[in-house]
């Protein structure tokens, strides 16, 4: 695909700060991490317009909670069909680690989440959200 040329005007002091931030995070050029921000903008937009989605949910808990697998797991039965898949990770002797890939629509991914994150022995649930990538081509 061609690549456009375009201007933009900026305060100096907000792209020099711009500039700090792409050398932090290894950007070899102004360009490339403006492309990352145009499509994170375009990826929120799909989240906020409820298109068909994909991301992850990372959920840390401690195992010996009385019941929290047993509950944790027919949670995720009842949305399988918004699941891909699932890798459970032995953190150490008391804690683990799952996540869960899902695709599906924005409500049934949300409702997942917001089910997951408000159990009660979850430590930590977080969600990533992505793009299937229909709308960055």
């Amino acid at each position: 695909m061609p690549k456009i040329r375009f201007t933009v005007s900026l305060e100096e002091n907000l792209l020099t700060e711009f500039d700090q931030v792409l050398k932090h995070r290894n950007y070899t050029n102004r360009s490339e991490a403006i492309r990352d921000l145009i499509r994170q903008n375009l990826i929120e937009e799909e989240w906020e317009e409820g298109a068909e989605v994909i991301g992850n949910i990372t959920m840390v808990y401690n195992h010996h909670e009385r019941e929290l697998a047993h509950e944790l797991t027919h949670t995720q039965h009842d949305f399988n069909d918004v699941i891909i898949s699932t890798q459970h990770v032995h953190i150490d002797h008391d804690n683990c680690l799952e996540v869960i890939v899902v695709r599906g629509k924005v409500s049934e991914i949300t409702q997942l989440y917001n089910t997951l994150k408000a159990t009660g022995g979850v430590k930590q649930c977080e969600l990533i959200r992505s793009t299937t990538g229909q709308l960055l081509n």
